[in-house]
């Protein structure tokens, strides 16, 4: 009898991998897949999401639909990927933020950014920027230091959120250049970018490519920008290594992730689509437009990158005793 049950589980076993290979192999048919951005729209991750998925979805041969999940400072985004199915069809932008910072900031988090989740690509590096609406009395960053020293607490810098990438720029902007502003938080860069556009609050650390339009309109005055050197499209904008602010100097990255246990043979197929969308020549002629480059590299790498920038944002958190709020 038991030798009967053996042979029938090992039949039953052997039809439900084939059953399994064969949805891999076939995967994603027509089925769309959604894709979460863990912040509203209008903000770098949304640009840079939407950009790829439609390269992506052409690779791929079926709809990527985009989803804005934001708050948390990306937190609520990024926990609805690691609870989804791990299936192919859900997956999400991963940032700095949501990998990094949040975990680093907030203990009671609700994921973790190594084991809940299946790196994927880092699709795109930006440069960050600090900027400040034109009613600002300082034209440059010396200018604008002396000021927030002269008044200390006057200005306000508006983030994506707290405990988000722009809220650690600037807590180590303060600490680096012995000033004080006052942190508001908003849901996510767009929000933030809007009142600071309207005056309602005097300054933004943001990543460069959703502020570049109102820079170019002169509706913000960028002061530094975090990159390897100075941009072709801001050449009077110096990074913050040449003003003595090295450790800001880092950019931002955005990256594709799929929730743990997602087969390998799937991510490999998303791997692959991902890093033809980035380099697609009207792609990537975009992204850098708005201030982005393309990066378009393997799980592995982009797990790398995710590890060391949380092992920083940890040390950092610790450092200042920043406290989520």
């Amino acid at each position: 009898m038991r030798f009967i049950f053996n042979a029938i589980y090992a039949v039953i076993v052997s039809i439900a991998s084939l059953t399994t290979a064969s949805a891999q192999s076939n995967w994603p048919g027509n089925k769309p897949i959604k894709l979460i951005i863990p912040f509203p729209p209008g903000g770098t991750t949304d640009i840079v999401g939407r950009l790829v998925s439609q390269e992506l979805s052409k690779q791929l041969g079926t709809s990527v639909v985009i989803e804005n999940r934001g708050g948390g400072g990306g937190s609520i985004g990024a926990l609805e990927v690691a609870r989804a199915a791990p299936d192919g069809y859900t997956l999400g932008m991963g940032t700095v933020s949501t990998l990094a910072v949040n975990p680093a900031c907030n203990p009671k988090l609700a994921y973790d950014p190594i084991k809940d989740f299946a790196p994927i690509s880092n699709l795109a590096h930006t440069a960050n920027v600090i900027v400040v609406h034109p009613k600002v009395p300082a034209q440059d960053m010396k200018e604008f230091i002396a000021l927030l020293k002269k008044n200390p607490g006057k200005y306000s810098f508006a983030t994506s959120g707290t405990c988000g990438i722009a809220h650690m720029m600037g807590e180590q902007f303060k600490v680096s250049t012995g000033t004080y502003m006052l942190h508001i938080p908003y849901r996510g860069s767009g929000p933030a970018l809007n009142d600071t556009l309207a005056g309602q609050v005097e300054v933004m650390l943001d990543n460069l490519p959703s502020s570049m339009p109102h820079i170019a309109a002169g509706k913000l005055r960028p002061l530094a920008i975090a990159w390897t050197k100075r941009l072709d499209a801001l050449p009077t904008v110096p990074t913050y290594s040449e003003l003595g602010l090295k450790e800001m100097n880092d950019p931002a990255w955005y990256g594709l992730l799929a929730p743990a246990g997602t087969p390998r043979e799937i991510i490999a197929k998303i791997q692959a689509a991902a890093n033809k969308a980035v380099f697609d020549p009207a792609i990537a002629k975009r992204l850098r437009e708005a201030g982005a480059e393309p990066v378009g590299n393997t799980p592995e790498q982009f797990a790398d990158e995710i590890k060391k920038e949380r092992e920083k944002m940890l040390a950092l958190v610790k450092r200042q005793n920043i406290k989520f709020e």
